[in-house]
């Protein structure tokens, strides 16, 4: 049971950026248009994810400091700032996003215009951040998040035809959609697995649980169960998706149609629980991310941060969080759909990952943090090519947007 529970880190960690709101539309919607012809792309963020998470976990646990404090200081403070920048734009607009898909779920489950919906959101994300302990945190947005399992068992009540899933994941293809809306899909889809604020959201959980060299075995253990999980939420997502829309083509656009194949298989019930999934998965999604920004800033500039630290002497990293938050709120205030804001939010984030993967295993293999516990050849060999996949993301992604008109 206790290695369980300190897996919960790494549940909410997945669980916020394999199944947030961007992985919901995006997964979603690549079941819907092509089938399970992208199941390559979470079995390949999944993989990327865990080596990256690892390489995280370990700088925390070794050197006692998150991977943003020390990105700084090994890369210079020119160049972190960069990061910085990056990181904080794509953070908040993910937070907006979150914010609006906790605001959506709640408009799901009341019938109420999400708009009405936003400032509450916004407001009980602040107060969980506030008065709620870290790990306390983690544990129930973690575990509640795996309320979207609803999907996974849906597939057994549904008319499934598992052989016919098994080949599109195999043998799927552009299904008629075009080659350019098929990789702008990948695209957004490996974006949502692999955001940015996950790495730096875990690293800094580790440090604000004391890990220490000693809980090197629990840190790789959370990352191994947790991500796996999330991508196994996420793959649910695009099977239900391909079984019920993609035979017609249907092309999805809101959460209420994302949670249809669960209505289809236990009616009502089936709404009750895919809402409070939704909201689990994105409140969640919104803590991390709304702590992801505070961290940023707070690391870079060396200021006093953490949930374990007292208001009053982390003002500063405190007084980031709550301004992160507003400034959520005042992106959907404008009335943009959440959903399309997430669309727009996957491509800018795909174009930033280079900016946090690059640091992150420059810093796992210098021994002045790490000593003896720096990467070895085959991690350093997992992690270059992953960050070869994430460079031509970045490269694609804006011009497939361009060119594709968003994927349409």
């Amino acid at each position: 049971m206790r290695k369980l529970l300190a897996a919960t880190l790494g549940v909410l960690s997945a669980v916020g950026g394999f199944v947030d709101v961007g992985d919901l539309v995006a997964a979603s919607q690549a079941g819907a248009r092509f089938g399970m012809a992208h199941a390559w792309v979470l079995l390949l963020g999944v993989v990327g994810i865990c080596a990256y998470a690892e390489m995280a976990g370990r700088i925390a646990a070794v050197s006692g400091r998150a991977v943003f404090d020390l990105v700084r200081e090994r890369l210079g403070p020119r160049v972190a700032l960069v990061n910085l920048v990056a990181s904080y734009l794509v953070t908040v607009l993910t937070l907006a996003a979150e914010l609006g898909g906790v605001a959506l779920a709640l408009q799901l489950a009341s019938g109420l215009s999400y708009l009405i919906w936003v400032p509450v959101a916004a407001l009980a994300v602040w107060l969980v951040l506030w008065r709620m302990r870290f790990r306390l945190m983690e544990r129930v947005f973690g575990l509640a998040g795996l309320a979207l399992v609803v999907f996974a068992v849906a597939l057994f009540w549904l008319p499934t035809d598992w052989a016919a899933l098994g080949r599109g994941a195999l043998h799927g293809g552009a299904a008629g959609q075009g080659w350019g809306a098929y990789w702008f899909v990948a695209v957004a889809l490996f974006a949502s697995t692999v955001s940015p604020y996950e790495v730096f959201f875990f690293s800094s959980g580790g440090v604000e649980e004391r890990w220490s060299g000693a809980d090197l075995a629990d840190a790789r253990f959370s990352v191994l169960i947790g991500f796996p999980v999330g991508g196994f939420l996420a793959l649910s997502l695009i099977a239900t998706a391909a079984v019920v829309f993609h035979p017609t083509g249907t092309s999805l656009g809101s959460l209420d149609q994302v949670a249809h194949p669960v209505v289809l298989a236990f009616g009502g019930a089936g709404l009750a629980v895919a809402a409070l999934a939704f909201f689990a998965v994105t409140f969640g999604a919104a803590l991390e991310t709304g702590l992801g920004a505070a961290y940023a800033a707070a690391q870079y500039f060396g200021w006093q941060w953490g949930k374990r630290v007292s208001p009053r002497e982390a003002a500063r990293f405190h007084s980031v969080l709550l301004v992160s938050i507003l400034l959520g709120v005042l992106v959907l205030l404008t009335t943009i759909d959440p959903v399309a804001l997430t669309e727009y939010m996957l491509i800018i984030s795909a174009v930033a990952l280079p900016l946090t993967y690059l640091p992150i295993l420059i810093v796992a293999n210098d021994r002045t943090y790490l000593g003896d516990r720096v990467n070895g050849p085959l991690l350093n060999l997992l992690g270059a090519v992953f960050l070869l996949v994430i460079i031509a993301a970045s490269v694609a992604a804006i011009p497939l947007a361009v060119v594709t008109g968003m994927g349409r």
